[in-house]
């Protein structure tokens, strides 16, 4: 083990800061989408099924890789996945503004965007942050997420400023070098674990393994195994996880994709619908800070069933789409950081990455999912807000 001289702030709070930065700008990045979709629907005449399925393929592209990331990070480690996820979904954004047909979009914004981005958020971020802390699991991954709030309200607005000024081309030109300039140089401080500088988990003196999760798990025996993806697949805990994704994610992502296009359709303007959106996340983030810090002292568990009780909104009112921010966000989106923990929590054994990717494979499969059967409701319904 090598040996470093004594840090001033523990290294695993460095590497959260990273991971804010890595979550502003790239999930805002993929949610930009929503931006981009109206003036691509208006520019190519194309249809809007037809359209909206570039995003739907990202992420049906995203459950394709999602088995291969959790193994390279095994054995390369998240420095290479999360460099490689940055450049290619910065190739994604800058070749989109060549496209004239709708396969040409379905590579650049869907596949390289949507496949990129798995690398370096959500998933890339958990599956190495968690290697660096113990009894503060929660309260860490819940301040990388939250910068996904902060990027939201700021990225967002701008641009769809720009877009608004120069169109959706060089607002895809502009967020692929703000990807590619703001990301690349720090996550270069990315390490796996903390014993690889010498430093155990929550820092110097703080009790390796897993000890301090002792509260926060309902098996002990269940995180002691070295779970094995088919081993997984035949208990039925994986598949009510499953099932939780199901619900939870198709919910919530068959509104967002269609949000921008739906506020402007009822007469708000380009601008408020850019707000809106960023408000979703800014509004999360109490709840994803608050309910991470709880989640270390009664349980991920409980908390996730809290955080779930916010996709009431969506289902109950007919006008969701506006009131997405305020209503859903604080809990359901904050609830997002509380799944990758207890996924992890459950399944902590030798091989956590390699573990991760069957929840995360049908993560993005209803991700995809959801956002094309929205289209398909609208169709038969004739309205946004009933679909």
């Amino acid at each position: 083990m090598p040996r470093v001289r004594r840090r001033p702030i523990f290294y695993g709070w460095v590497l959260v800061a990273v991971g804010f930065l890595t979550m502003a700008v790239g999930v805002n990045a993929r949610t930009a989408f929503s931006l981009l979709f109206p003036p691509i629907l208006r520019d190519f005449g194309w249809d809007i099924g037809v359209t909206a399925g570039v995003f739907s393929f990202g992420f049906l592209v995203s459950a394709v890789v999602t088995p291969f990331v959790g193994r390279l990070m095994d054995r390369r480690g998240p420095r290479l996945v999360v460099e490689l996820g940055i450049l290619a979904m910065s190739a994604g954004l800058l070749l989109a503004p060549l496209a004239r047909s709708p396969w040409q979009l379905y590579l650049s914004l869907g596949a390289l965007v949507g496949g990129g981005v798995n690398c370096f958020t959500y998933i890339g971020q958990s599956l190495y942050l968690t290697n660096w802390f113990t009894r503060q699991r929660g309260l860490a991954l819940s301040i990388a997420f939250s910068g996904v709030g902060l990027g939201s309200i700021t990225l967002l607005p701008l641009l769809q400023s720009v877009i608004v000024r120069d169109g959706w081309r060089a607002g895809c030109w502009v967020l692929g070098f703000v990807v590619l300039i703001l990301l690349v140089p720090p996550n270069l401080l990315l390490r796996h674990r903390p014993e690889d500088i010498g430093l155990t988990p929550d820092g110097n003196g703080a009790t390796s393994g897993t000890s301090g999760l002792a509260g926060n798990i309902v098996d002990r025996r269940w995180t002691a195994t070295d779970w094995t993806l088919s081993r997984a697949l035949g208990t039925a805990r994986f598949w009510w996880i499953a099932l939780g994704y199901f619900c939870g994610l198709y919910v919530w992502y068959a509104v967002q994709v269609h949000q921008t296009e739906y506020l402007i359709e009822i007469g708000f303007t380009p601008a408020t619908a850019a707000w809106a959106l960023g408000a979703v996340s800014l509004a999360a983030v109490p709840g994803q800070i608050a309910l991470g810090h709880l989640s270390d002292r009664i349980g991920r568990e409980w908390v996730w069933t809290i955080g779930n009780t916010g996709f009431r909104p969506l289902l109950s009112n007919s006008d969701c789409a506006w009131r997405h921010p305020t209503d859903a966000a604080p809990l359901s989106n904050g609830a997002c950081p509380r799944l990758a923990r207890l996924r992890l929590d459950l399944g902590d054994g030798r091989h956590p990455c390699r573990d991760f990717r069957g929840t995360q494979f049908w993560q993005y499969l209803w991700y995809g999912y959801g956002r094309r059967n929205s289209w398909r409701r609208y169709r038969t319904l004739g309205d946004r807000g009933s679909a």
